[in-house]
């Protein structure tokens, strides 16, 4: 069976911490895959907030998730904090692939990694629209210089 494999570059434009709380423990009492995928959304949302967007408003066109992938590194446990990398990576005119990882912030043992598809959509035509050109430029800012 084919195994989905996620390079990530070594350095990262984004970081923030979420709890793992009860409610994403499941049978296994392991974080759940959905709960993950929660998580890694108030992740993408804080991303773009640290950016000074709102994902309806990004220099006026909004963003979707086009596409998701993930790699499961090890489990995560109710009480550990997980610790999101975010570094935006292959830019197209439409959108770009946001790169994660999630690690224990205490044991710093990966937990999981992956890439969202991240496409700019104007909601009020209902097409896909191009990068805007503030954004790309305030990415191109805030890129650590490796």
């Amino acid at each position: 069976m084919a195994r989905i494999i996620i390079d990530l570059p070594p350095e990262v434009l984004f970081t923030t911490q979420l709890p793992i709380c009860v409610t994403h423990i499941n049978k296994a009492q392991h974080l759940d895959n959905a709960a993950l995928i929660g998580l890694l959304s108030e992740a993408r949302v804080r991303f773009f907030r640290f950016l000074g967007y709102d994902e309806l408003d990004v220099d006026g066109v909004g963003i979707v998730v086009a596409d998701a992938a993930m790699q499961y590194v090890s489990e995560a446990f109710y009480g550990e904090i997980l610790s999101f990398e975010m570094v935006p990576a292959d830019f197209n005119k439409y959108g770009f692939d946001l790169l994660w990882r999630a690690a224990d912030q205490a044991s710093t043992r990966e937990v999981a990694r992956g890439k969202l598809g991240i496409l700019f959509f104007d909601y009020a035509a209902k097409r896909p629209a191009a990068i805007p050109e503030g954004f790309r430029t305030r990415i191109e800012a805030a890129m650590p210089r490796g």
